[in-house]
């Protein structure tokens, strides 16, 4: 009965804030009908300028195909090379091509031009992107015995087949909804009743740790749950994008990320004196988590001494088999391994809360 009340303080606590409900319910909303959108990592817009020093049909042909590319904004042509350099160091351009002089002549006698392709490395990544999507259209007009080889062979997608990114990044927007909802609000939870003053109110009843520490904790896996529903109602309703796999599964990751989350910001409430301070203790370890997570890039491109962290970062665990279920339509075999390590790194962080809980503080 005791554990009833304290869930019921809580939960009156939450309604009687002006600015939590709102939070509640409208950050999830925003973060998925907003990041699918902006979390591209595609490269497109490269402004691209070029310098045609054959003047031939040939040459034209390939100034067209860079012309009609949609990751390309065409600048025009610059009749010599410096004109060229001067437009990539103003910025007006980020990548130039220079078409050589016997260019038609060259391909005319079986042999194959050297095309020169310079990109403003300034920005790597659309530098090193620009001139990689440039020379698969240069391979593809000076080399035409090449891509007729390419033309053969046939990729087939398994998973992801119209290779829509959307698709691939909701499934970590489930966990960054996650880890801000249950691990914020935690974590100026206690510290926030240490200013108030209320939480000598509790030390002074009969109440034990673990009723105290769970009742903080409930109510947040009840959050989880609504969170994670508008999240798949918002995929499923805005971009048309459902699971493949069973969606309890999607629902049980939820709350094993949820348990740890809400522990480790009520471990860090339990440690912290001030708001302030708990909010950049909390940044600091939810900022090394996302990044060494595999959120945006794979985990096995890391050096070897970063993946290794991935082995006890929950938020690792939770991507690979959030993805597996969404997006592969895994079943729970193909995910127990990450779901047993979620509940181990779980259950060790609410114990750590509880026993970090000093009531007589």
């Amino acid at each position: 009965m005791t554990l009833k009340y304290l869930i019921q303080k809580e939960f009156i606590q939450i309604r009687r804030n002006a600015f939590l409900p709102r939070l509640i319910v409208a950050f999830p909303i925003v973060i998925m009908c907003v990041m699918p959108w902006v979390m591209n990592m595609e490269v497109k817009n490269v402004k691209v300028v070029v310098v045609d020093n054959d003047r031939s049909t040939l040459s034209q042909q390939l100034v067209h195909s860079i012309e009609a590319s949609n990751y390309f904004i065409f600048e025009g042509q610059q009749p010599t090379y410096s004109d060229a350099l001067a437009a990539v160091e103003k910025s007006q351009a980020d990548v130039m091509v220079v078409i050589p002089q016997d260019y038609s002549r060259d391909l005319t006698n079986g042999l194959q031009p050297q095309v020169l392709i310079a990109a403003n490395a300034v920005n790597g990544t659309k530098g090193s992107m620009g001139s990689a999507y440039l020379s698969q259209i240069v391979t593809a007009h000076v080399a035409p015995a090449a891509d007729a080889i390419q033309s053969r062979v046939t990729t087939l997608m398994l998973y992801n087949k119209h290779l829509n990114f959307k698709l691939f990044m909701i499934p970590a927007l489930f966990a960054i909804v996650m880890m801000l909802m249950t691990g914020f609000l935690p974590a100026l939870n206690i510290v926030g009743e240490k200013e108030a003053g209320t939480i000598e109110q509790i030390n002074v009843t009969p109440v034990n740790k673990w009723s105290f520490i769970l009742a903080k904790l409930i109510p947040y896996w009840l959050i989880a749950l609504f969170v994670i529903t508008v999240c798949l109602l918002l995929a499923w309703g805005v971009y048309g994008i459902t699971s493949a796999g069973p969606v309890a599964l999607i629902y049980l990751l939820a709350m094993l990320l949820a348990l740890f989350f809400s522990s480790f910001g009520l471990m860090i409430s339990n440690y912290s004196d001030t708001m302030q301070q708990a909010i950049f203790v909390m940044w600091f370890f939810v900022v090394m988590m996302l990044l060494l997570s595999g959120l945006f890039t794979p985990t096995r491109s890391m050096p070897s001494w970063a993946y290794s962290t991935t082995y006890v970062n929950p938020m690792s665990y939770f991507i690979d088999a959030v993805r597996t279920v969404f997006i592969r339509g895994g079943g729970l075999s193909s995910i127990w391994h990450q779901l047993l390590a979620l509940l181990g790194i779980g259950t060790l962080m609410g114990a750590w809360a509880v026993l970090s809980y000093k009531k007589n503080s």
